[in-house]
């Protein structure tokens, strides 16, 4: 498991019927099925990027089975089964392996952020990945959960068997770089595309990119060139492919990576709300950028 934790990965948008509101699991079979004729190391489901918050417990286990259904197993499926309680979040992770998944990406609890003490957060990792049939990933989010899982946390946590590494979600290089030096056994991934070159060259073994739902062979050809070593060619992908990045993330959030999957032929569909459509002016924008990679 932790030898096929490298590559790209996608954390793939949940697309919703526009009439009904609900999960629409062919758009998702569709999308699974163009992604796996790329070369993708495999998909992240239910992370935040699939608006994993604002799904019911059935809903999500909708998303999982149909995105098993398309892939082949030869590709990793990812799922994000972080809940605000140790119990939930280890429910979550048993479902989520029965359905297929090879291996679950904890967040942070957050709602009681002030009381996420590292004694506390080393106990909630400990017992989901004690209980999870299938491997743990941490996944460090702290611009959504107000939580920074730091090196007295992961180092500890590194040496569980079952924990296997880790998504770091944020631009701090030199906290990815301690991370993938605790242990060639520990895989850290890159969650912050506008610095996944540098991600790549500090040890990390790969990325889950929201962009890379959009462009996924420009994302696996940064991969390779940081791989081969050939460090001009990746920085100069870096540079094209920040833009995009940032508009399908902090820019226009979900709603502007739907549209940009849409411009790209994907079935991205409306948010759920609270969440907000796109403005006008973002379509604008996000073709520009498309353009300026292609």
């Amino acid at each position: 498991m932790r030898e096929r934790l490298h590559g790209i990965f996608p954390p793939i948008p949940t697309p919703f019927d526009a009439a009904t509101g609900e999960v629409d699991r062919p758009a998702i079979a569709a999308n699974v099925k163009r992604w796996m004729t790329t070369r993708l190391s495999g998909i992240l489901a239910l992370g935040s990027n699939g608006e994993a918050a604002l799904l019911d417990e059935d809903e999500g286990d909708v998303v999982v089975a149909t995105v098993r259904e398309a892939m082949p197993r030869d590709r990793l499926l990812l799922v994000g089964t972080g809940r605000e309680s140790t119990r939930a979040t280890i429910d979550a992770s048993v479902r989520a392996a029965a359905l297929g998944a090879d291996a679950v990406l904890v967040r942070t609890p957050s709602f009681f952020k002030g009381q996420m003490t590292t004694d506390a957060l080393l106990a909630h990792f400990r017992a989901v990945a004690d209980a999870s049939p299938v491997p743990v990933l941490l996944y460090n989010l702290p611009g959504v959960t107000g939580i920074t899982l730091t090196m007295p946390v992961v180092a500890p946590l590194s040496e569980h068997p079952n924990i296997v590494g880790m998504k770091e979600t944020s631009p701090e290089l030199e906290r990815l770089g301690q991370f993938a030096a605790l242990s060639p056994s520990f895989r850290v991934l890159c969650g912050w595309a506008p610095v996944v070159q540098a991600a790549l060259t500090m040890g990390a073994s790969g990325a889950i990119l929201a962009v890379a739902n959009v462009l996924p062979d420009k994302c696996v050809e940064l991969f390779d060139h940081v791989a081969a070593g050939r460090h001009a060619a990746a920085l100069a992908l870096q540079r094209k492919l920040t833009p995009i990045a940032q508009l399908v993330t902090t820019g226009y959030g979900i709603a502007g990576l739907k549209m940009a999957m849409e411009l790209q032929g994907f079935s991205g569909g409306v948010v759920r709300a609270p969440l907000l459509a796109a403005p006008q002016k973002a379509r604008a924008e996000i073709e520009a950028a498309l353009h300026a990679v292609r």
